[in-house]
């Protein structure tokens, strides 16, 4: 649908409203994005087990119309399959979702519809390319102090000050906050709405219409995975009404939808991250993205991923990575070599973060200290990344590293799925041996090598694979993979 022509908004919203209601009709609820049943570490979409890889240029990509649909294609070129959406206003170009009185002021009876329909053609390109959405729908970097351009409380349409609908002592909302998001609690009225927290009906009833809206368009779509907060540090039971929230509405539409918290801590080790992995019934999968802004580097980083896949053993579910970090945290080195980490410890999903503060479009393919989004590097990482997974079996690969031999630290990270399939990720160039399950070397096997910064096979051999073997890698660059599989 050629939506760009048309100038009239209420044709356009109209359009969109008919296609998401014919879409819907035509998707089996089976289609809907779930958890793998045979490898429920990985995601499984229209039948197919998943590793989730991506990285963009903003957060809010549903609020970028410009350049959105090439931006889209090239992440697909390069391999990527997941993108996040943030329901946020805070850059130059973006839109509100409510509609404005003479006077610049928000009436939040009336939803702007330029808004959603940026939000339903974002909706409509990824499902037709494939990708998979994590919507995170409340984002406290809209909330808190002012960020980037219309970010921050001063500018949302739920301050008394912007709106027409309520004043400071009508509804007892503060039109002040003057702190920034932290892992601790604050007395943000935003966020104490819900009857467990002592209520707003006013503000907790606008905050329903908005949640019942994004709904309405999102819950026909079969390829979103739904978070409720960016990386909050909130209390715990705002977050666990809007989870229930989010699972009540699926319910009633007759679909299967996956929902999860992202918590501010960057110690995922810490509480503020147990509630979420101690609640698999209401969280079905975690984002741990705050692992990768932590300080610990190396092994730590890889070991940290293990840690939480070993406390939710139980119940394995996915663990998603929706943010990996930039220069400004470890270096630019380090922030690839969190990304192949996090796909060699049988992470669900991996993706470069943006690079924060870039707003215009001109920048959409540059990178900052704060993320390779998708510039040419990410692009090569990722590509490289789809290559090697490409030939692994994920239905019954695994972290192993207990197979590699005689290895230092953050020099090797093995999936396998022994006596099969072989994948190693070298941080560094470096040496490893691999201990087979059986000594017999009958067998021959492929050995392939890729460099993540190259996107190319750099070389393939054939081989019998026993205790003998040596690996390493063909030059002194860093980020190596080698797959070793069964001809």
């Amino acid at each position: 649908m050629p939506i760009y022509v048309l100038k009239n908004p209420l044709i356009i919203f109209a359009l969109f409203c008919f296609s998401l209601g014919t879409l819907a009709q035509g998707i089996d609820k089976e289609e809907y994005v779930d958890i793998d049943q045979e490898n429920p570490w990985y995601w499984n979409y229209q039948g197919n087990p998943l590793l989730l890889l991506g990285g963009s240029w903003q957060d809010n990509l549903f609020n970028h119309p410009i350049g959105l649909e090439e931006h889209l294609e090239v992440l697909a070129q390069a391999g990527g399959n997941y993108v996040r959406n943030t329901m946020s206003h805070r850059n130059v170009g973006n839109v509100f979702a409510y509609e404005k009185d003479q006077n610049g002021k928000f009436d939040l009876d009336r939803f702007n519809q330029e808004y959603w329909t940026r939000f339903s053609q974002f909706l409509q390109m990824t499902y037709e390319k494939g990708m998979i959405i994590q919507l995170e729908i409340w984002d406290p970097w809209d909330m808190y102090e002012d960020h980037q351009s219309f970010g921050g409380w001063s500018h949302h349409p739920f301050n008394p000050e912007n709106n027409i609908n309520y004043s400071v002592a009508s509804s007892n909302i503060t039109n002040v906050i003057d702190y920034p998001p932290t892992h601790r609690p604050s007395d943000h009225p935003f966020f104490s709405t819900i009857p467990e927290l002592g209520g707003n009906s006013l503000l907790l009833g606008h905050q329903k219409k908005y949640m019942d809206k994004l709904l309405e368009h999102s819950l026909n779509f079969p390829h979103v995975l739904y978070c409720v907060h960016n990386e909050i540090g909130e209390k715990v039971e705002f977050g666990d009404y809007w989870a229930d929230y989010i699972r009540e509405k699926a319910a009633k539409k007759g679909v299967k939808v996956h929902v999860t918290d992202m918590r501010r801590s960057e110690d995922v080790r810490s509480e503020d991250h147990a509630h979420i992995k101690n609640n698999p019934q209401r969280y079905s999968f975690l984002d741990i993205s705050q692992n990768n802004a932590y300080a610990g580097l190396g092994q730590a980083h890889y070991e940290n991923i293990l840690y939480i896949k070993s406390q939710i053993s139980d119940v394995p579910r996915p663990v998603n990575n929706n943010k990996n970090y930039g220069a400004v945290r470890h270096g630019e080195e380090e922030s690839i070599a969190r990304m192949g980490r996090i796909v060699f410890a049988g992470a669900a999903s991996a993706r470069f973060h943006r690079p924060h503060p870039l707003e215009d479009p001109s920048a959409m393919y540059e990178k900052s200290d704060y993320g390779l989004g998708l510039s040419p590097r990410a692009q090569k990482i990722i590509k490289s990344l789809r290559m090697a997974t490409d030939l692994i079996d994920l239905k019954n690969t695994h972290p192993r590293n207990d197979l590699l031999i005689q290895h230092q630290p953050n020099s090797a990270y093995l999936l396998a799925n022994p006596d099969e399939t072989y994948a190693i990720y070298f941080p560094q160039a470096g040496e490893t041996r691999l201990e087979p399950n059986t000594q017999q070397n009958s067998t021959s096997y492929a050995m392939r090598w890729i460099n993540l910064d190259d996107a190319d096979w750099f070389s393939e051999e054939h081989i019998h694979l026993d205790y003998t073997n040596a690996f390493q890698t063909p030059d002194q660059r860093n980020h190596w993979v080698l797959v070793i599989s069964k001809d």
